[in-house]
């Protein structure tokens, strides 16, 4: 079992910032077009307005579903505690500071940060540099 990284500061100087292959998109669809792509899905979300699936951008235009927003991900390589507190907003708080939107998704083993397509390098920049000073 990995080292859980526990305070903020171990979160941040621990996350090394890894930008990965691969352009996705935020989607909402009903249960019937879902049944189609959630095995292709990198996460899925249920909300009151309906499924939200984090696809892959060729898997939603294939599907005829919206691509406006393409995105780059980049997962906080950091074993963080379910628990912690202070990543999350670090790495919001930084890329706003630097006008590089996000959204930010939370899963079991790390945190990862979608960021418009565009600025997936710029991003990694800043992440790296919040890493560095941490």
């Amino acid at each position: 079992m990995p080292k859980i990284a526990h305070t903020a500061a171990d979160m941040i100087s621990g996350m090394s910032p890894e930008l990965r292959p691969g352009i996705f998109v935020f989607a909402t669809v009903d249960d019937q077009l879902a049944a189609g792509l959630i095995g292709q899905a990198i996460s899925v979300f249920r909300e009151d307005e309906g499924l939200s699936l984090l696809l892959p951008v060729s898997v939603a235009k294939a599907a005829g579903l919206p691509v406006d927003h393409p995105m780059r991900c980049i997962t906080l390589n950091v074993y963080s505690s379910l628990e912690g507190v202070g990543l999350t907003a670090a790495v919001a708080t930084a890329l706003a500071a630097n006008g590089i939107a996000c959204n930010m998704v939370a899963a079991f083993h790390h945190d990862h940060a979608f960021v418009p397509e565009a600025l997936g390098e710029t991003a990694m920049q800043v992440l790296k540099a919040l890493q560095s000073s941490g």
